[in-house]
């Protein structure tokens, strides 16, 4: 998902909450809307982020954010990077049910589906994710995109209708575009669900009547104010789940030019770190499957012109290409330990 904040360092005040599956054996405690409020206990668990919008002619008939157009106007790959499965496409039953595996096996316990409204390929496809994420054990929630019309009230109708499909926690990208006092109404009416908001303002998040918040954005921040801002989070009574991802690179595809380098591992490692001394409600992972911005940590391989992870912690070949998914095994591990220390 494209950046769209405006929020400056010096704005930033604030973390998110944690997902859970609806319905899923892997749901994450804390508050659910409806309930006594309160701080739940740290849980120490990870939820990452998923993109279910690829296409490929073969099998849909069409490209889709694979490849972009040029100034000279020939179609180009929108990524840095090539994943290990080739170019493959989010309706392969086959694929989706690899990658929960993948997600599984690191020990992540949540997938967070992009979702851009009724009827758009994500809705199609969450049905297909959510089959292949129960079977592979995984809990499943809703990314709720800035997809064409939607508002505060529209997005309590779609939260209440997915609720009845069987999921229990989202996710609403972009919060901040819309009033407070209008997220306040419309999430008032919400029951047994919890509704984290994309935002950096703890107090704003509150006042919209948010369960908590979350990041995202593994461009601008680096960790830093994680500390303060779970903090923060938690004495206004709202769950903090940090955002960590291994870099960014959306030049391909987007105007941004702003670039976070990986540095071999060091700039994942470095975003882990800070969220698990921030002692959050669980950590988000930007992201599983982000081709076009460079925030992967799906499998990746050296293809023409197109670099893979050589390097990454000092592994090189077929063991670079699943450094990232090593990597948050490892983290993944240490951060349900400092819960218990």
């Amino acid at each position: 998902m494209t950046r769209a904040f405006g929020v400056t360092l010096a704005a930033a005040m604030a973390l998110l909450g944690s997902p859970a599956a609806g319905g899923s054996p892997a749901s994450v405690a804390g508050s659910v809307r409806g309930s006594a409020a309160q701080t739940p206990p740290v849980r120490a668990e990870s939820a990452i982020f998923y993109y279910p919008w690829y296409s490929t002619p073969k099998r849909d008939g069409h490209w889709a954010h694979w490849y972009v157009r040029a100034e000279d106007g020939a179609h180009v790959l929108s990524t840095p990077y090539y994943p290990a499965r080739g170019l493959y496409s989010s309706s392969n039953a086959k694929v989706v049910a690899a990658h929960m595996r993948d997600i599984a096996a690191i020990g992540v316990r949540t997938v967070i589906v992009s979702w851009w409204g009724w009827g758009s390929p994500e809705d199609l496809r969450l049905e297909l994710v959510t089959s292949a994420a129960r079977r592979a054990g995984l809990g499943v929630a809703v990314h709720l995109e800035p997809y064409r019309g939607r508002t505060p009230a529209s997005t309590a109708e779609d939260i209440a209708a997915l609720q009845l499909r069987g999921y229990a926690d989202f996710y609403v990208y972009d919060a901040d575009r819309d009033a407070a006092a209008d997220w306040a109404t419309a999430l008032a009416v919400l029951a047994d669900v919890r509704v984290f908001a994309h935002t950096y303002l703890v107090g704003r998040a509150k006042a919209a009547g948010f369960d908590g918040l979350y990041t995202y954005d593994v461009a601008t921040w680096n960790g830093g104010t994680f500390a303060r801002v779970c903090a923060q989070a938690h004495r206004a009574g709202l769950l903090c789940a940090p955002s960590v991802g291994p870099g960014y690179d959306a030049r391909r595809a987007t105007p941004d030019r702003l670039v976070r380098p990986r540095r071999h591992g060091a700039t994942y490692d470095g975003m882990w770190r800070a969220a698990v001394r921030a002692k959050p409600d669980l950590v988000t992972i930007t992201s599983y499957n982000e081709w076009q911005e460079g925030t992967q940590i799906e499998p990746a391989r050296i293809q023409v012109e197109r670099q893979g992870y050589e390097g990454a912690w000092g592994k090189h070949g077929m063991p670079a290409q699943r450094a990232y998914l090593d990597a948050t095994t490892r983290w993944v591990a240490r951060f349900r330990a400092s819960a218990r220390q």
